[in-house]
């Protein structure tokens, strides 16, 4: 009896090993297993007809129990600069979002760990929503690949993916580090692994279990103060993982030749934006190989703070590089259509009353 599609397991989101397991317990060679690995995420298949390495026989025995499921596009949100924010509908009903941002010969795509977020950051919009759920492996990898299938993204393209969208990547830890292990496989998407960047907001103890993963994406930390005090007002994380732990676990993480630890910084007006600001940033800062990525505030509805003035961001720049810590200003695309850092929150969404974009 053939199965219906909500009935089959999906097999996005099973690595390679679990691919041969799954083969061999249909009486198949390993390495069909690879050859169904290969098919899904090397060459972004979905219909076990096109599996043309494989003979029909164990195709037509794949299709009867298996699916391979992507995220559904339910709105796209297109940006005067080019990128596009894309809402995504799970197979459970729940949505995400993640963002498309072409740029020259390279493209970025910004991804979700989970439904909303439980870290609660005071400037982030994301946080308004709380959490609802993780989200499995095959529902991150998902994202890539219905991204670059919608936009017809080629192979050999320049592209690089962020853990930047909704959730907290560690702490989703294990499916966030398997589905960085299925984009990373040479037989898999095949993204370098220098091309792949989470970013989080402090959770010390799994940037601890980062540093020993095989296969590391480069790592992103949220800092946004440089005190205690002030950084726990944005940021309630920081009660639990204060600034003595998190740049202990940062100066204990091992990085590869040439690779620099991230900061964000993201700047609001009359907060943490001052001289002084910049300059205990910069002291705290100063024994570490990194780089701090300085963001003015992306604005909306619901959240009272403003980006300063250039001026200031120029100033608060010239600070830190006086003092010799790199820092780069990333005006962030995607603003006009609520896309851009700390802005996903469904808007536009029918699970949001009210929401619109």
């Amino acid at each position: 009896m053939t199965l219906t599609a909500a009935e089959t397991k999906n097999l996005l989101g099973l690595d390679r090993d679990e691919l041969e397991r799954l083969a061999k317990d249909a009486d198949q060679p390993r390495y069909r297993g690879r050859q169904i690995f290969h098919g899904i995420y090397a060459r972004r298949e979905t219909d076990f007809k096109t599996f043309t390495d494989l003979d029909k026989k164990f195709r037509d025995f794949l299709s009867a129990r298996y699916s391979i499921s992507l995220p559904q596009i339910e709105r796209e949100f297109r940006s005067r600069d080019g990128s596009i924010r894309f809402l995504l509908r799970l197979d459970d009903g729940q949505s995400v979002e993640a963002v498309f941002m072409p740029e020259g010969n390279r493209t970025t795509l910004c991804i979700s760990s989970q439904v909303g977020c439980a870290v609660d950051c005071r400037f982030c919009f994301t946080g308004l929503l709380g959490v609802k759920r993780n989200l499995t492996a095959g529902e991150i990898v998902g994202q890539v690949l219905t991204l670059t299938e919608a936009r017809q993204i080629p192979r050999e393209t320049a592209l690089n993916v962020v853990l930047m969208g909704m959730g907290e990547p560690l702490l989703n830890f294990g499916p966030v580090m398997k589905a960085i292990r299925i984009l990373a496989h040479p037989d898999g998407v095949r993204l370098a692994p220098r091309r792949i960047t989470l970013s989080t907001a402090g959770i010390v103890p799994r940037i601890y279990d980062l540093a020993r993963e095989p296969v590391r994406p480069r790592l992103a930390v949220s800092l946004n103060a440089a005190t205690d005090e002030q950084r726990t007002a944005l940021m309630p994380v920081n009660r639990k993982y204060p600034l003595e732990a998190l740049l202990r676990a940062c100066r204990e993480y091992p990085l590869r030749p040439r690779e620099r630890l991230t900061f964000e910084y993201v700047l609001l007006e009359g907060v943490n934006d001052s001289d002084q600001d910049a300059l205990r940033l910069a002291e705290l800062l100063r024994d570490l190989r990194a780089k701090v990525n300085l963001i003015p505030f992306n604005t909306g509805p619901q959240l009272s703070f403003r980006a300063p003035c250039l001026e200031r961001v120029l100033a608060f720049q010239q600070l830190l590089g006086d003092r010799n810590v790199p820092a780069f200003i990333r005006i962030s695309r995607g603003q006009d259509v609520m896309g851009a850092c700390g802005q996903l929150s469904l808007a536009g969404s029918t699970q949001l009353p009210g929401g619109g974009a």
